[in-house]
């Protein structure tokens, strides 16, 4: 008997239990109604914002917009107001994939402790948006707009406001330099050049860019001229140091008297083709307490005092103009746009033209004269040009490519002291340079003495040297 009534208690428990189950499960389903939904839940339009502020876990921003934009924290911080808008763009038009209507438990969306508050005001209103916890099943994110709904919105605005206050600055911009008519370097490189083209002193009708030395033009490796363009076009400004800059910290910076500052004047066309001047200048240096430390540490290195090595950051910056901003560069930006002399940007080719101008070939080695003559044939619809020695076609492979791998290691005026290791006369199919004549001199173990036209240029690999020296004894000995 007694176990009888201990069964009919629990079951009696059970039906209340199941009772309050079914009960609370109707209540909060009469509560909380989840719908799809393809509703605009929000349109504010951006232009008539006057402030926009927003609270994270991590930091806190404010704005406000009068004509522009400003930052609450410091008026001197330069807004960027593309930024500003990119910010407000998902509440032009912000719509809900779901709504979940009279909700009691705001904790379970994440909005009891949002990630984010955001507040939008106008002239007439102020808007508080909660951003919730994200839904992995949804791809979506929690929101809340004060109106006792929870929306699942198909634009999440967190990925605008996970934002820091350097991707908030208004950077200075470089232009693409599509037709640049001069470049000026002074402090470090100290030289002009210009765009010119036609100019009787170019190798080719690539040559485009000259510079004046001793009194007359010289062509510049165009190639390596538009690299050097584009490296500062593309240059990394993603990290600022000062974003208002005074005297003082120019001079901890380095740049109250650059290492190197660069004035490009360049020609823009707009959609109606009408063509207009425009100046750019960037000022750079390393900074002057590391540059003063190594060359303090080089020194005592070089005197044999031992010392620590340590790993420190590297550190060099850069101003647009009068811009009141300063940037940390990369190390690699920093030397790339350092490497602006003369002697970077000229042609680094012994031979700066192209070997199939080559109409003849005298060369000189080891007391012996050599003449290559050339013809040019049609071979398959196309002209070739063929290489001759005592009449006989030679196979040029070998030496083409060792007059190609002819590269200064280094640029120098040294007159050469050691023996002649080859020398070739060159007869060109070229009205500028229709003749070029080219010496090599033993210099060291590893190096060579160019010269051109009995002006010493440059060095180059002895081993580069030799290669050209095998190739023409490859067909002079046969």
């Amino acid at each position: 008997m007694q176990r009888y009534k201990r069964i009919l208690i629990l079951l009696g428990v059970l039906v209340v239990a199941l009772a309050v189950t079914f009960g609370v499960s109707r209540y909060q389903e009469a509560q909380e109604k989840i719908a799809a939904s393809d509703e605009i839940i929000l349109e504010i339009p951006t232009e008539d914002v006057t402030a926009l502020s927003w609270v994270t876990d991590d930091a806190s921003f404010s704005f406000h917009r009068d004509g522009t934009w400003s930052y609450d924290d410091d008026e001197a911080f330069p807004v960027s107001e593309e930024k500003m808008e990119e910010l407000l763009s998902p509440f032009a038009s912000l719509g809900a994939a779901f709504i979940i209507e009279d909700v009691e438990d705001f904790d379970q969306y994440g909005l009891e402790d949002p990630t984010c508050t955001i507040t939008v005001e106008t002239g007439e209103e102020t808007y508080t948006i909660d951003l919730g916890a994200f839904s992995t099943m949804d791809a979506q994110r929690y929101v809340s707009i004060g109106d006792g709904n929870v929306y699942l919105v198909s634009t999440d605005p967190m990925d605008y406001y996970d934002a820091t206050l350097s991707e908030l600055i208004d950077n200075d911009e470089i232009p693409a330099f599509d037709t640049v008519d001069s470049m000026t370097f002074s402090g470090e490189a100290d030289y002009t050049l210009r765009y010119e083209e036609g100019n009787p002193r170019a190798y080719s009708e690539d040559d485009v860019y000259f510079t004046q030395v001793d009194g007359q033009d010289l062509p510049l490796d165009t190639s390596l001229v538009n690299t050097y363009l584009s490296t500062l076009s593309y240059l990394d400004l993603s990290t600022y140091v000062s974003y208002n800059v005074s005297d003082e910290e120019l001079e901890t910076y380095g740049l109250a008297s650059p290492e190197l500052t660069v004035e490009i004047a360049y020609t823009v066309e707009d959609e109606d083709g009408e063509a207009s001047s425009n100046t750019f200048s960037i000022s750079l240096s390393r900074d002057p307490a590391q540059k003063a430390a190594e060359e303090t540490e080089a020194t005592e290195e070089a005197e044999d005092t031992a010392t620590e090595e340590t790993e420190e950051e590297f550190l060099a910056y850069a101003r647009i103009g009068d811009s009141q901003i300063v940037y940390q560069l990369t190390e690699s930006d920093y030397l790339s746009l350092m490497n602006a002399s003369y002697d970077d940007l000229r042609h680094q080719a012994v031979l700066p033209v192209d070997i199939s101008e080559v109409t003849e070939l005298s060369i000189t080695l080891e007391g012996k004269d050599y003449l290559v003559t050339s013809e040019v044939m049609e071979e398959d619809g196309e002209e070739v040009r063929k290489f001759y020695l005592d009449g006989e076609e030679l196979d040029v492979e070998a030496l083409q490519n060792a007059l190609t791998a002819l590269t200064a290691d280094s640029f120098t005026n040294e007159t050469p002291s050691g023996d002649e290791e080859i020398r070739l006369t060159l007869t060109l199919d070229n009205e500028n340079y229709p003749t070029m004549t080219l010496a090599f001199y033993r210099y060291n173990g590893t190096l060579c003495l160019s010269e051109a036209d009995g002006t010493p240029v440059c060095l180059v690999s002895r081993s580069a040297v030799v290669d050209l020296v095998e190739a023409v004894q490859a067909f002079a000995l046969n």
